[in-house]
Parts: structure tokens; sequence; C-alpha cells
């Protein structure tokens, strides 16, 4: 399986609560609607915990808190990303829709292969 994991900052324009309600109600959704074509397996969003425990968990080890959330999406292999690429349509829709709560120039995207240390 293949595993892309989309570390994203909400614009600043829109507030968390609304970032987190749009992403989940409305995002969600549609990304579900597109799900046959683009071939996802599986798609979860990581939410961020705004609070105190956060903040100092980063600060322990040197980081930053500097992402909103997590998107993770599993393809079967890279074939099928290659053919969820391909369907302009779908990808159209859903970057429309994500360039109204995502700071993209401020997000990251990274493809993975996932391993299994603790089950």
């Amino acid at each position: 399986m293949l595993k892309m994991i989309f570390s994203i900052k909400k614009r600043n324009d829109v507030s968390h609560a609304e970032f987190y309600r749009y992403w989940l109600g409305t995002h969600a959704p549609l990304v579900a609607h597109h799900q046959e074509i683009l071939r996802i397996k599986r798609y979860t969003q990581s939410h961020g915990v705004h609070s105190e425990v956060g903040e100092k968990l980063a600060r322990h080890r040197g980081a930053t808190s500097r992402y909103d959330g997590v998107a993770e999406l599993w393809w079967e292999n890279l074939s099928d990303l290659k053919l969820a690429l391909d369907s302009q349509e779908a990808n159209a829709a859903l970057l429309m829709d994500e360039s109204k709560f995502i700071d993209f120039e401020q997000s990251d995207i990274q493809l993975t292969q996932e391993y299994q240390v603790i089950t």
C-alpha cells in the first residue's frame, strides 16, 4: 500500500472552528464521492488539538506545531495512484474545494510506504 500524507495548514482568513467544520463536513464527502474513480482505499483526517500539552510536546523536541491537521490517503499500488492522477475532473474538483480552506504554500505532501512497528 502507498500512503499520501498531507500535512495541512489552514488559510489565515479561516478560523480553526470553520476549518475543521468545512474539512470534515464538506470536503470529506467530496473525497468520498470521488473515491472509486480516484481508486482511494482509505482516507482519514487527523484534526490538530490546540492545547498546552501539544505545545509542550513540540517544545520538548525543539519542534513547532505548524500544521492544523493531517490527511492520509491510501492506494493499493503506484499504478492505481498514477491512474488517480489522470482523473482531471475529480482532481480539479478537489483542488478547487481545498483552495477554500487550505494554505497550500504552508502545507506539505509526502508519498510514503507504511511499515507497522507496533500493532
